[in-house]
């Protein structure tokens, strides 16, 4: 899974992904301190995988993976220049989601592009730079279309199309909005538009509210505008997660707690990016590798293996299944067989999150 990180300057972006992936990007408190695109890799948390590696005292424990890209910071206006432009937005067009970072703290020190802390205004700016820069990508894309459309029906059909989209760019609306018909949904696919993807709206507070921001005018904002177009927001402290990076596990797990926290902004980030994607994570388990697969939520059984390998969706015979939380309770496929928690699944089982998988197939 990939997640792009957009946000105006000094939101909090780059500390954020400091924290997160720990990869050491410059964090600095004036705008434009990202030039170069920042990406990170951070391993996905899952209990049961560590259960699941212990147990089996595992050679190799593989979790799912997710890669964050932090751009630089967008402005009013970078469509057309102002600040470093938009020329940096093509390196989250392929990502899965968008994190848009909005500054929910007021400090004085920090300093603020636009004067004042606005979140419902600084969400506007964002979404309309994205939307102008779908506009130039599909203006872009038109003009090639034009010459190949002359030569080729099928390339003239697609040039209606996105005629059509470029026209819903130019009156100000995202992809989001935009209805496409079934016939039209590969050339859609293929566009990778900015404003197609889900959005988890990041409202970064100060520290001292994280334990209660309920009267936080910003982060109300924040959530009307996330319900407003069905996208999904999380609350955090970016400062709080760059003190969480720092600490091990033990101190991290007592950190949370002083603070009356259940789990990290990662946790929170990684969760909710799941359930926005609707993805989920099966297990395979042995003493060579312990390893987490992420698949769409309703993948059946012989796509599933597909995502081992290929052999094993073609050659796909069936899927021994089981319950993490029964093979970590009982300890073995032996005694969960024994119980009669295996289950032999054919094609047609979707794959639940949590199942521990072993395929069996024949090419």
């Amino acid at each position: 899974m990939n997640l792009g990180i957009v946000g105006l300057p000094n939101v909090g972006k780059s500390t954020l992904f400091n924290a997160i992936t720990q990869a050491g990007a410059l964090s600095a408190n004036y705008p434009f301190a990202t030039i170069e695109p920042n990406v990170g890799v951070v391993d996905v948390p899952d209990e049961r995988l560590d259960k699941l590696s212990e147990m089996y005292n595992t050679r190799s424990r593989v979790p799912a993976k997710i890669e964050f890209v932090d751009i630089a910071g967008l402005v009013a206006g970078a469509s057309k220049g102002e600040g470093l432009g938009n020329q940096f937005l093509a390196n989250i067009r392929e990502t899965d989601a968008i994190l848009q970072v909005v500054r929910c703290f007021e400090n004085d020190n920090i300093i603020n592009v636009n004067d004042s802390v606005n979140a419902e205004r600084d969400i506007d700016i964002i979404s309309t730079e994205l939307v102008l820069a779908d506009l130039e990508w599909i203006e872009k894309h038109n003009a090639k279309l034009v010459k190949q459309a002359k030569a080729d029906k099928t390339k003239a059909v697609e040039l209606e199309f996105t005629k059509r989209l470029e026209a819903h760019f130019a009156d100000g609306k995202s992809a989001r909005t935009f209805e496409v018909a079934e016939d039209e949904q590969e050339f859609y696919n293929e566009l990778s538009l900015l404003t197609a993807k889900p959005i988890l709206y990041v409202a970064n507070i100060s520290e001292d509210e994280i334990s209660d921001y309920s009267e936080n005018p910003h982060v109300k904002a924040v959530a009307k505008q996330a319900e407003n177009e069905n996208s999904a927001y999380i609350v955090i402290s970016a400062k709080i997660e760059e003190e969480i990076s720092t600490l091990d596990p033990e101190e991290k797990e007592m950190f949370l707690s002083e603070l009356g926290l259940e789990e990290s902004g990662l946790d929170k980030i990684i969760k909710s990016s799941y359930d926005l994607l609707g993805l989920i994570s099966y297990l395979t388990a042995g003493e060579d590798e312990c390893r987490a697969w992420t698949i769409t939520k309703g993948t059946k059984a012989p796509q599933a293996a597909g995502k081992i390998h290929t052999d094993f969706e073609r050659g796909f015979i069936r899927a021994e299944v089981v319950e993490s939380s029964h093979l970590i309770e009982e300890g073995s496929m032996a005694a969960c067989s024994a119980k009669g928690l295996v289950r032999s699944e054919g094609k047609e089982y979707v794959v639940k999150d949590g199942d521990v998988i072993l395929f069996r197939f024949n090419v």
